[in-house]
């Protein structure tokens, strides 16, 4: 049942879609000779200042209405920004009053500076149009510095909350990320490669996936392209790149779990070990930052965040596991001695110390445990209790896993049994392996955490566009 407030603004909408088109008729009579603009072609909010003394039209949300000393004052949102559009009482200010807001909206007037309004430019309202009103209250103001409400509630009205200027900002930063890191790869020669997400069996030799009833027979989701950017490697391309979606049936609900995320992967064959993986992705991270500041500063800006900086001396920190477990110990008391992985508190407090004794916000962490890391994770020579593998760490948080992987079919198959897996589960990834594979390596960077930690978002949902998570599946 609609409540009383619904019907009021429905009725409200009616009568502006109805007085909103009247006036536009008489406004768009009055547009004058200015240039395309004055064809009735869209300005968007960003452009307008290049329109001084022109008309023009302007389409989009109305993010808010106000008046002031006899003006009425609507704040106009497109996706280039917003813009000041005002009437007076001897023009359009009651047309202005009565528009609901989110509404969507076609506003037809001439451009003049005004320093004092957003961008240094306004727009005097000589008619507006209702093309589609908000027939609802919104279920929270977006037109403030902050959403009022909680994660779970602007998740649950995901299509609100993502209008909102720093949610915005974090897609775009976002998207910034996949075009840097696909430009970056091209540059050192890899192609990009598209690889099935319904898969037979999993890559990482767990429990954690998604079944798929595949025409009568079981299949998965994919945990990673894993098997399948080796493979490619193993077909002649050498170096291959995704950006992906990868899908995890883990049943973690913290602030840093999706169980559907973006993966940027890479994988590069002829290596001499992992630490070749490593060189790329600080050329990349570097390319990452330099790129960030130059084109998406304004967005860091909106969300309050500041883009890191790496000294062009020094290279990124790389210590070992066992490094990092004495540092842990001796600098903050906390004893890892009996883990094969680092846990959350290890990962900030790594990070913390790389911050300020090392410069970096970034630090490699290497030579992991073999029982920690996958069957394909090539073993240490030196000591084959150790892998030769590592993850980046990122303002106290693993961003990265990658490592060198196994090359040789009998190394592989035995590392397979190890684990208690069959080896015929992975008949075709193996045949792979059977017709000559170069020494490669490869990582895997998730693009929801890489994009948190960067703009310091507190959980990674906020820089997933519609989260799914274990309790989450729409909308």
């Amino acid at each position: 049942m609609a409540t009383m407030e619904t019907v009021k603004i429905e009725e409200t909408a009616k009568a502006m879609e109805t007085s909103g088109t009247a006036g536009a008729t008489g406004a768009a009579g009055a547009i004058g000779s200015a240039g395309a603009a004055g064809k009735g072609e869209r300005v968007l909010a960003r452009d307008a200042g290049n329109y001084i003394g022109e008309d023009i039209v302007l389409e989009g949300w109305v993010h808010n209405v106000r008046s002031l000393g006899g003006l009425s004052f609507l704040l106009l949102r497109d996706r280039t920004g917003v813009i000041q559009c005002v009437g007076d009482a001897a023009g359009h200010a009651a047309e202005i009053d009565r528009l609901p807001t989110e509404s969507v909206v076609r506003v037809y007037g001439r451009v003049r500076a005004d320093s004092r309004a957003p961008g240094g430019v306004e727009v005097e309202v000589a008619g507006t149009e209702v093309i589609n009103a908000s027939i609802e209250n919104v279920p929270f103001e977006i037109n403030k510095n902050g959403i009022n409400a909680g994660l779970d509630v602007q998740l649950d009205n995901r299509v609100i909350s993502l209008r909102h200027a720093t949610a915005q900002a974090i897609f775009r930063v976002e998207a910034e990320i996949v075009r840097i890191f696909r430009e970056y790869l091209r540059s050192q020669g890899f192609i990009e490669v598209f690889t099935p997400k319904i898969v037979a069996s999993g890559t990482e030799g767990g429990s954690a996936l998604f079944p798929v009833d595949y025409f009568g027979r079981r299949a998965f989701l994919a945990q990673s392209p894993q098997f399948y950017k080796q493979m490619a490697v193993g077909a002649g391309f050498e170096r291959v790149f995704e950006v992906g979606h990868a899908y995890r049936a883990e049943e973690h609900n913290t602030s840093r779990h999706l169980n559907e995320y973006v993966s940027l992967d890479l994988e590069m064959g002829f290596i001499k070990d992992e630490g070749d993986v490593m060189d790329v992705e600080e050329g990349f991270i570097r390319s990452l930052l330099s790129e960030l500041e130059r084109t998406r500063k304004a967005d860091f800006d909106t969300c309050g965040a500041k883009i890191p900086v790496l000294p062009p001396e020094a290279r990124i920190p790389r210590l070992r596991f066992s490094e990092v477990v004495a540092i842990l110990k001796d600098e903050y008391g906390l004893d890892l001695s009996r883990r094969t992985d680092l846990d959350p508190e290890g990962e900030r407090l790594i990070c913390s110390y790389c911050a300020e004794k090392l410069g970096s916000e970034f630090v490699f962490v290497t030579h992991f445990p073999r029982s920690a890391r996958p069957m394909y994770t090539m073993p240490d020579e030196n000591d084959p209790k150790l892998s030769r593998s590592f993850d980046l760490l990122f303002r106290g948080l693993e961003v990265t896993t990658g490592g060198q992987r196994i090359h040789k079919y009998d190394m592989l198959v035995e590392s397979i049994k190890a684990r208690g897996l069959n080896p015929a589960t992975f008949e075709h990834y193996l045949k792979a392996f059977t017709h000559g594979m170069p020494p490669h390596g490869g990582l895997a960077i998730g693009l929801e955490r890489i994009t948190a930690r960067l703009l310091g978002l507190g959980n990674v949902r906020e820089a997933s566009l519609f989260p799914r998570d274990r309790d989450r599946l729409t909308p």
